[in-house]
C-alpha cells in the first residue's frame, strides 16, 4: 500500500474551481443574450462580450477559446440585428475589441496547453524517477507482512529524497529507510545510487554491515561524477549527507539493525512502543570525510510473532501543527488499533496529517513490518 500527495479535499476543490471557471464565459454570453433580447436592453452590456475569450483561455485550448470567440461574434451580431444598430460605431467599436482579445487569447491559450503538455511530460518522468526509489511493497515478503506510505510536502514539490525498499534473501529479509538532506537532481541521484547499491548488495553479501558498506561506496562514487554544472548552488554537494537505517529479519526472533545517523526505528507489542535506540552512534554515509566512523557493529533485537515494527523518515516526527508542536509518535501508536500492517499505518497516515493541518513541512516515509512466524512472546524488559 502506498500514499502520496496532499491534504485530503485539495485536488476536489481545485475541480470544482475549474468546472466552475470553463462555465463562466458561456454564462457571460447567456447574460448577454438575455438582457439585449429582453426589455432591460437599453442597458450597455457591449463590453462584456470582449472579455468571453480572455477567460475562455483559463481553461480551454485554442480551439475551445476559437469557439467562444465566435459565439460572442455572433450574440453580438444577433443583438444588433435585433435592437436595429448596425452602422453605428459603437457597434463596429465593440466587434474591433472582440477581434484583438480573441487573437490574443487564442495565443495564449496555445502556449498554455504546449507548457501543460511540457509539465505533464516532466511530471511523468519524474514519476517513473521516484518508482525507482520509492517502488511499492507487496503485502508479504518472507517472514513479514508490510505496509509503505509515502507523503509529499507539497502538490507540485521535487522529488525528495526519501528512499526505502525491503527484500527476501536467503539471509532473511532485509530492509533500507534513508533520507537525503536537499531537494532535487543531487538528492534524487544520490537516492538512487543508495537504493540500488542495496537492491545489488542484499543478494550476496552475507554480513549486514558489508551491505552499509557497498551502500557508502555507491553513494561516494555518485558524488564523484556528479556534474556541480547541474546544482543550483555548487556548494550543495559538499553539504549533502544520506542517513540510512538497515534492517535485517531471519527466522530467528531477532531484528539486526545497523543506524547511520537516521531516526531510530519503534517496535511495537501489545500497544506498548519502544525505540531501538543504537548503543554507539553512527554518522550518516557521505560525511566520511569530515568524521571517522568506528567499526560498524550490527545490533540485534528482540522481534516476535506479531511485533510492528516502524522505520521512518525525519519528516514525521518533526510534522508540526499550528501550535509548533511536534507529532506525538509514540504516544499516536499505542493509541491505534489495525487487524494488517496496511490498515495501522493507513490510521497512523491519517493522524499525521491532521495533526499537520494537511501542511508537512518535509516529506515523509514510513515502513511498517509485522512478524507473522514462529517464536515466542515476551514482555519489554
Amino acid at each position: 500500500m502506498r500514499f502520496m500527495r496532499f491534504a485530503p479535499g485539495a485536488s476536489g476543490r481545485s475541480h470544482t474551481l475549474f468546472a466552475v471557471t470553463r462555465c463562466l464565459p458561456f454564462l457571460v454570453l447567456a447574460a448577454v443574450l438575455s438582457i439585449e433580447l429582453s426589455p432591460a436592453h437599453t442597458l450597455y452590456t457591449g463590453p462584456l462580450l470582449s472579455p468571453a475569450p480572455a477567460l475562455a483561455a483559463v481553461t480551454m485550448g485554442p480551439f475551445g477559446t476559437g469557439g467562444v470567440a465566435l459565439l460572442a461574434t455572433a450574440v453580438s451580431a444577433i443583438t444588433a440585428t435585433h435592437n436595429n444598430v448596425w452602422g453605428s460605431e459603437v457597434v463596429y467599436a465593440n466587434l474591433l475589441a472582440l477581434l484583438v482579445v480573441a487573437l490574443a487569447s487564442v495565443a495564449t491559450s496555445a502556449v498554455r496547453v504546449r507548457r501543460d503538455r511540457e509539465l505533464a511530460h516532466i511530471r511523468r518522468i519524474a514519476e517513473v524517477s521516484q518508482n525507482v526509489v520509492l517502488r511499492p511493497l507487496p503485502a508479504r515478503i518472507g517472514v513479514v507482512n508490510t505496509a509503505s506510505v509515502y507523503l509529499a510536502a507539497e502538490r507540485d514539490a521535487q522529488i525528495g529524497g526519501d528512499l526505502y525498499e525491503a527484500m527476501c534473501t536467503r539471509y532473511g529479509v532485509r530492509l533500507i529507510v534513508g533520507d537525503v538532506r536537499g531537494k532535487g537532481l543531487a538528492a534524487v541521484r544520490s537516492a538512487a545510487a543508495v537504493v540500488g547499491a542495496f537492491r545489488e548488495a542484499v543478494h550476496y553479501e552475507q554480513d549486514l554491515a558489508e551491505v552499509m558498506h557497498r551502500c557508502a561506496a555507491a553513494l561516494a562514487r555518485e558524488y564523484e561524477l556528479l556534474d556541480r554544472s547541474q546544482l543550483q548552488d555548487p556548494q550543495e554537494l559538499e553539504e549533502q549527507f544520506v542517513t540510512v537505517l538497515l534492517a535485517q529479519v531471519s527466522d530467528e526472533s531477532l531484528v539486526e539493525l545497523i543506524n547511520r545517523g537516521h531516526p531510530p526505528p519503534l517496535v511495537m507489542r501489545e500497544h506498548k512502543v519502544r525505540s531501538l535506540d543504537p548503543a554507539r552512534p553512527l554518522p550518516p554515509l557521505g560525511l566520511e570525510e569530515f568524521v571517522s566512523p568506528p567499526p560498524i557493529c550490527v545490533e540485534s533485537f528482540p522481534f516476535l510473532p506479531g511485533d510492528r515494527l516502524l522505520l521512518h523518515t525525519d519528516g514525521v516526527v518533526e510534522a508540526r501543527n499550528h501550535c509548533n508542536e511536534f507529532f506525538p509518535l509514540h504516544r499516536t501508536m499505542e493509541t491505534l488499533d489495525g487487524a494488517t500492517p496496511g490498515e495501522y499505518l493507513d490510521r497512523l497516515r491519517h493522524a499525521l496529517v491532521r495533526h499537520a493541518e494537511g501542511r508537512l513541512a518535509d516529506d515523509a516515509a514510513m515502513v511498517l513490518i509485522e512478524r507473522a512466524t514462529g517464536g515466542a512472546r515476551r514482555p519489554f524488559r
